[in-house]
């Protein structure tokens, strides 16, 4: 599977672009600031509707523009499916795949798998539980629908429920018959989805572990512990026994929604005890395992998105990285640095086509395309470098 085009209209700081890629190595090169990290951005959103960055589509669309408009056309299993995605103000975002529309959103997630790597997954160690759920419930969204529909099930009675805590508080009355319904639906579903994530680990730890030894030269072994209220053997009575407590606090204490996943190094906690090195290893060693995982499931690569990573790595994990696309491991891939130069050392004794986009202020200026023996050019006969102007840049 690969994305072969991309248009975007009012895209955070993209007023209008259109670009074609690569079917395997794209560099996205430009100073910080200059909407190099939005563009990766845009194909995350065409995969999972949201942007992986912002909280709400007013931080999307640019400056005060009216509406946004995010379109692309993957190849996938030798079809291709044009998805666009459009958001206006004051009315709910579209979305479409080859001209349908989708009736629910979700029906979209996990049709085009995509893998994001950034600087801040390390916040996946640091960072709140909520952090941790959102990364193992956006991978299990992706490859079960049904777990999707649980989780949305999940959040819509949890919402309910804790609306009439607060009700309870500020009418100073109580309907237990009332609590109870919520309370036998969301430990129905929760249930669920506590069954869904304890197996689903089964399969991701041997992935994550075989990941880690790889970019740590098996130095340290590690591990991940999901703990969940559910995992005690009396947890729908214990459910019921927090009554009071969630009264008080006006808001539900107990269920899938508290779980959490402690990152082990060494039997010891990563977050404490882990260095920086590790705990890098540790982040690109859970997104990878994401990878192999929706790979496995889906029967086709997801795209990959590497977003200014090679500042925060060492050499041997950058080396480490280079073999993995040396060896083809990945299909298409999306990189963004600020150092162009790191990036053609990086990538330019890898075999393939391989595109370099420069990129000024929402622009881009410059496209260097190189690796083209599969699709000669006639001057040149596909030998050497070719580079173009596309139509809606201007000249660098």
């Amino acid at each position: 599977m690969r994305l072969e085009k991309i248009h975007l209209l009012n895209y955070k700081n993209y007023e209008e672009l259109s670009l074609d890629f690569s079917p395997q190595i794209n560099c996205i090169l430009g100073e910080n600031g200059s909407g190099k990290t939005n563009l990766l951005d845009a194909i995350y959103y065409l995969s999972v509707t949201k942007s992986a960055f912002s909280s709400t589509e007013q931080q999307n669309v640019r400056h005060e523009a009216p509406y946004l408009l995010v379109k692309g056309v993957f190849l996938r299993q030798s079809h291709q499916y044009t998805v666009s995605c459009s958001w206006q103000r004051g009315q709910k975002k579209q979305v479409q795949n080859s001209r349908t529309p989708y009736e629910k959103l979700s029906e979209h997630i996990g049709q085009f798998p995509v893998v994001l790597i950034s600087p801040d997954d390390t916040d996946l160690i640091r960072g709140a539980s909520e952090l941790r759920r959102r990364f193992l419930d956006g991978l299990l969204s992706q490859i079960d629908s049904e777990y999707l529909l649980d989780l949305i099930s999940y959040n819509r009675i949890l919402r309910q429920r804790n609306a009439l805590l607060k009700q309870f508080a500020e009418r100073n009355s109580y309907d237990s018959d009332l609590l109870d319904s919520y309370s036998d639906q969301l430990l129905d579903v929760g249930y669920r989805l506590y069954h869904k994530r304890a197996d689903f680990l089964k399969t991701f730890i041997p992935h994550f572990s075989h990941h880690y030894n790889n970019l740590s030269g098996k130095k340290e072994s590690v591990g991940i512990q999901y703990t969940s209220h559910f995992a005690e053997a009396d947890y729908r009575s214990a459910f019921y026994k927090a009554y009071r407590k969630d009264v008080v606090l006006q808001r539900t204490t107990r269920g899938v929604h508290r779980d959490d996943y402690d990152f082990r190094i060494d039997d010891f906690s990563i977050k404490r005890y882990g260095s920086q090195g590790q705990q890098k290893s540790f982040v690109i060693a859970l997104k990878l395992a994401q990878f192999d995982v929706l790979r496995d499931t889906k029967q086709l690569k997801p795209i990959l998105l590497l977003d200014d990573i090679f500042d925060k790595l060492d050499d041997f994990r950058i080396n480490k990285l280079t073999e993995m696309v040396v060896q083809q491991s990945f299909g298409q891939l999306f990189v963004t640095d600020a150092r162009p130069e790191r990036t053609r050392s990086i990538f330019e004794n890898i075999d393939g086509e391989k595109k370099y986009f420069t990129v000024q202020k929402g622009q881009i200026t410059k496209i260097l395309v190189k690796g083209e023996e599969d699709q000669p050019d006639d001057n040149q006969n596909g030998q050497q470098d070719r580079q173009r102007e596309p139509d809606n840049v201007t000249e660098e």
